[in-house]
């Protein structure tokens, strides 16, 4: 077993930069620290030293075991910054707070919508925003914003329908979720910010249950009426899934595309194929290449666990980095080399893993499934209008991506 004591009074501190010149891969820092051990201490925002799980086998061991609690009001828990410690004893429970059995009651509201059929059944409306938000890019003058014109609308607009909220309010909603996934937040931003967001799903959730349509939101509404769960738990569901249901394909979207255009040969692999199974596996290839989800899963310990030659004590907190899993030389070779034909690319964790892992996860893959062989089959041109090195890449945010994208055509 290590030293302790020693462990944490050397712990480095996390976040990590990312080095210069290489935004795709993980921070040197983090990357010696997964070669020396796949569990280590780090420091975070409020002197706490929780672990950092960087290893593959680890963490699909440690996000399965039952021991391991997402319960953010239990003493230690290492949150993501000062103002989501703030807000901890405002936000009911829900899925993202929640260990079974009372996980399995609201995971079992939330998911009819996201099941593997329904969302297949969405594919032609994706591919319609997608060639309508192409033609008007376009028709523009270049050079144009890809953020802009294609990576943000198209996931907002296809979790706005799914859920049924008006999407001529997305730059509220937009600007609001953004704020609150900055590094470095307040407790009295994160108020203002969760207060006007849940407030504003509370009016929603309200209305959908009084006056029902069909969308995921009147359903949860109607869980509402029956008694299953609180308006302020329906009001919970429907902000997670509309900030989740963003953000993450929006990052996707816009941070693969330079990473493409980086590597000409495996764009052409994309670009050129008519197999569907082909494109799948390209996709699963940049969720594991990219690291969307570079702040860590959060978890803490509710009994001590042994695990990789360390000891996990009762209280102490947990963070999943799910980047470093995802380059993992024991589970993939030559994990830094961007290869869509990697033949077990989805054995990825870039969804996590196990009872908490991503709702939405089937919808994100069929949008990627979409954009990618439509946008560089309709645009072969297609490149960046500027360096990579000018491109200004979201390092302080929770959510990894870049915040414009310039191209040419």
């Amino acid at each position: 077993m290590s030293d302790a004591p020693t462990a944490t009074a050397q712990a480095p501190t996390w976040p990590m930069p990312r080095a210069d010149g290489c935004p795709f891969d993980p921070p040197p820092a983090l990357r010696a620290l997964t070669a020396e051990k796949p569990l280590a201490k780090v420091r975070i925002w409020d002197g706490s030293t929780p672990w950092i799980v960087t290893g593959h086998a680890a963490q699909r061991q440690l996000l399965a075991d039952p021991r391991v609690s997402v319960d953010e009001r239990l003493p230690g828990f290492p949150h993501w910054h000062e103002g989501m410690a703030a807000a901890v004893r405002y936000r009911p429970r829900s899925v993202f707070n929640s260990d079974v059995p009372e996980h399995t009651h609201y995971r079992r509201v939330m998911t009819p919508p996201f099941t593997y059929r329904r969302v297949e059944a969405l594919r032609p409306a994706i591919q319609k925003i997608t060639d309508d938000l192409l033609d008007k890019m376009l028709a523009g003058p270049q050079p144009a914003d890809l953020v802009e014109a294609l990576a943000l609308p198209l996931p907002t607009l296809m979790i706005s329908e799914l859920l049924g909220v008006p999407y001529e309010d997305h730059d509220f909603f937009q600007e609001n979720a953004a704020r609150g996934i900055a590094h470095d937040v307040s407790a009295e931003e994160t108020m203002q910010t969760f207060g006007a967001l849940n407030a504003y799903l509370v009016r929603l959730v309200e209305k959908k249950a009084a006056d029902p349509a069909d969308d995921a939101l009147s359903d949860i509404a109607a869980r509402v009426t029956a008694g299953d769960i609180t308006v302020a738990e329906a009001a919970m569901m429907g902000l997670g899934l509309l900030i989740a249901g963003h953000e993450t394909s929006a990052n996707m979207i816009g941070l693969a595309v330079p990473a493409l255009l980086e590597n000409p040969e495996q764009l052409a692999l994309l670009r050129d194929t008519d197999d569907p199974k082909v494109v799948a596996g390209a996709v699963e290839e940049l969720l594991r290449y990219l690291g969307i989800i570079h702040g860590g899963q959060r978890r803490i310990a509710k009994e001590d666990i042994e695990i990789a030659g360390e000891v996990i004590r009762a209280g102490e907190g947990i963070i999943v980095e799910l980047f470093s899993a995802n380059r993992d030389a024991d589970v993939f070779p030559d994990p830094d080399r961007l290869d869509l034909g990697r033949p077990n690319a989805r054995h990825h964790n870039a969804f996590g893993f196990g009872i908490h892992q991503c709702i939405g996860q089937q919808l994100a893959r069929v949008e990627l499934q979409v954009v990618y062989p439509t946008l560089f089959r309709r645009v072969p041109t297609l490149a960046l209008a500027t360096p990579l090195a000018g491109i200004e890449f979201k390092h302080d945010r929770l959510a990894y991506g870049v915040y414009t994208l310039p191209v040419t055509w």
